[in-house]
């Protein structure tokens, strides 16, 4: 599901609008999404991915808890056929940060061999890896790869048990409708229960998938603050019946987020995330044409100033503001989706401006990477 946690947005600006509180803030920690977006489809893919383990490496220096991998196929935006091996890599090149899939798409993978993968990648990210999981998003890849997004959520709930019960057990067999297959054990054996987070939108899904266990990902797209308000319940709901059982777990949401120099650089920033969402909807809710990995740009019916109102494109300053009500709802970590097609440097330094303006801001999440 969530490829689906790119924030579309709605005309409404609640998400977005200033937001003041009496109550007593709580820390936020703040995940670095790696948006893999290649406008220029003849550019190197090797210098493409070696920019991405850049921001990853700028992200744990300049005080980031976690950055986060897609999984698309097919296409230009939010590329990464294998978010495994790019966690590897980034392991090799950080310390402490902690490495998100953000998320595996499990309909694609057969858990068999899926599950072996994890353990492999969890042993070399030096226990930093947490997999997010999801049942995929964009129509157009998924029916490409052979499992159309119609069937998706059904495969995604078999492939979650299969892959469970594969890393908790030995001699595994199963018989289902899409998984039949005698006694196996994955090999090598988890050294440790791997965090797992689901990606999930409908309050009920929330709960339930709290309840069995799992941390959340989730995101606002066309919401309003009363809908936030209705996610962050729900998982705290769930974390109060699990009473210590559920005392570790964590919501986390991802939103559109750049800290520009100025408004001038915002106002340009969010026309570049205007274009890269006539490409986002294409996929998303369009029709799905692509061409030589292209996503073509559709016209949009929602002008840049009605989606700017959902988008988190700011100076430091408005930045610092608008960001109080996600600290106030009861979310532990906001995922930054920053890229929409800028050049690497800028997206350096809106890290960077965000780290030394914005974090300080928001207390003890530089020096805390999330614990899950």
């Amino acid at each position: 599901m969530i490829q689906r946690c790119i924030d579309v947005c709605s005309t409404e600006g609640i998400l977005s609008g200033h937001h003041k509180t009496n109550k007593k803030s709580r820390d936020l920690k703040f995940n670095q999404f790696l948006t893999s977006y290649m406008p220029d489809a003849s550019a190197s893919g090797k210098h493409h991915f070696a920019e991405l383990v850049e921001q990853a490496v700028m992200a744990e220096e300049f005080g980031f808890d976690s950055v986060s991998l897609p999984e698309h196929h097919l296409i230009n935006i939010l590329l990464m056929p294998s978010p495994l091996q790019m966690a590897v890599k980034i392991a090799a090149h950080t310390q402490h940060i902690n490495i998100v899939t953000a998320v595996a798409v499990l309909p694609l993978r057969d858990m068999r061999i899926f599950a072996g993968e994890l353990v492999q990648a969890d042993c070399l990210c030096d226990d930093r890896l947490i997999v997010g999981v999801g049942r995929g998003a964009f129509a157009y890849e998924m029916a490409r790869l052979g499992t159309p997004i119609e069937t998706s959520r059904e495969k995604m709930q078999e492939s979650l048990d299969v892959l469970q019960a594969l890393l908790g057990d030995t001699e595994v067999s199963w018989k289902g409708k899409y998984y039949q297959f005698d006694a196996i054990t994955i090999m090598p054996r988890p050294e440790r229960d791997i965090p797992m987070m689901l990606a999930v939108m409908d309050p009920e899904g929330i709960y339930q998938a709290a309840m069995r266990g799992f941390h959340i990902q989730t995101t606002v797209l066309h919401a309003n603050a009363d809908v936030l308000q209705q996610r962050t319940t729900a998982f705290h709901r769930a974390k109060s019946e699990l009473g210590e059982r559920g005392r570790h777990l964590s919501l986390s949401l991802q939103r559109v987020l750049y800290c520009a120099r100025d408004e001038k650089e915002a106002a340009e920033k969010r026309v570049m995330a205007y274009e890269y969402y006539q490409r986002f909807d294409n996929v998303f809710t369009g029709p799905g044409t692509v061409r030589n990995g292209c996503i073509d740009a559709l016209p949009r019916g929602q002008s840049i100033e009605e989606l700017s109102e959902n988008l988190l494109i700011y100076p430091a300053e408005e930045m610092i503001d608008r960001l109080a009500l996600y600290q106030d709802s009861d979310i532990d970590e906001l995922i930054l989706s920053s890229g929409m097609g800028q050049c690497h440097q800028e997206t350096l330094e809106a890290m960077q401006r965000f780290s030394e303006q914005v974090m300080p801001h928001f207390q003890g999440h530089s020096k805390d990477r999330l614990a899950l």
